[in-house]
């Protein structure tokens, strides 16, 4: 027989930690919410698609030509070029199954609370494919040294200048968004942020363009955080969706399970690529 004493001072604690009374915390404490990109930068999102695929007509930019002509010489015929491509959404998703017991005894409604982290992470899954889908289908790449510089970028808006486009964005990953803030003049113009500022990724400007972060956990890889894409937003990528994300709720009778399915069939491809340059550091 112990006493109290000699319980409480229990070498490993095991023994006396019985009789200290607890409270179990009834917040069910959530996950970090990773930055998204979401969908704000694309320039079509394609939600009418009658059959499996749609195509998308697209207009050559340098296809007319104006000609000097000569007194009484035929006017040269000039007209626009057209090219087209189809995209085919695929489906993506993910099943939740929760046993009946579960249910019954959790202190929170684990279905719920599951299906709203299942939304995220469908979230987090568009993300990956505006990267590996559109954004690395860029024409150009400007290739970097160790660290990401002002230079980089200035080269990276020129080569889209120079097809005429009008560069608005960057999305950069993890370590070129460090890299940016260790620039002196970015810094100094970006010392001020708001908590809207930090929540929706943005990192500052640059040359009236918006430098937003996107989480590298969202990524394909963890390579992706050395990588950085400037585009024109009006003719980056574009989204066709024939399935938004849709939550259908089951019952297993025969194991005794509940759960949903969260599904969804989308595509993501580049609208021009010569809209986007792909810049990276090592």
């Amino acid at each position: 027989m112990k006493t109290i004493q000699e319980l409480l001072s229990t070498a490993t604690g095991t023994e006396g930690s019985l009789l200290i009374e607890k409270k179990i915390y009834d917040t069910l404490i959530d996950p970090v919410v990773r930055t998204r990109v979401g969908r704000q930068f694309a320039a079509i999102t394609i939600t009418d698609i009658p059959g499996s695929s749609v195509d998308v007509d697209t207009v050559d930019p340098k296809s007319m030509k104006v000609n000097k002509i000569a007194e009484g010489a035929a006017i040269p015929i000039s007209v626009e070029a057209y090219s087209s491509f189809n995209m085919k959404p695929v489906k993506y998703g993910l099943r939740i199954a929760i046993t009946k017991e579960m249910m019954e005894d959790a202190k929170w409604d684990l279905l719920a609370h599951n299906i709203e982290q299942a939304g995220l992470f469908m979230a987090y899954n568009e993300d990956k494919l505006l990267i590996s889908q559109a954004l690395d289908n860029a024409t150009q790449t400007q290739g970097g040294g160790a660290a990401l510089t002002i230079s980089d970028i200035t080269t990276a808006m020129q080569y889209l200048e120079d097809e005429d486009y009008s560069p608005d964005v960057m999305l950069v990953g993890n370590e070129q968004a460090n890299d940016l803030r260790n620039i002196d003049t970015f810094v100094e113009a970006h010392k001020l942020g708001t908590r809207e500022t930090f929540e929706n990724g943005l990192v500052g400007t640059i040359f009236g363009m918006k430098i937003v972060r996107f989480s590298t956990n969202s990524a394909p890889s963890t390579t992706y955080a050395k990588y950085g894409y400037v585009m024109d937003t009006k003719h980056a990528f574009v989204i066709a969706e024939k399935r938004p994300v849709t939550v259908e709720n089951y019952d297993d009778k025969i194991h005794d399970l509940q759960g949903a399915t969260v599904t969804q069939r989308v595509v993501y491809r580049q609208l021009r690529a010569d809209a986007i340059c792909k810049v990276t550091t090592s």
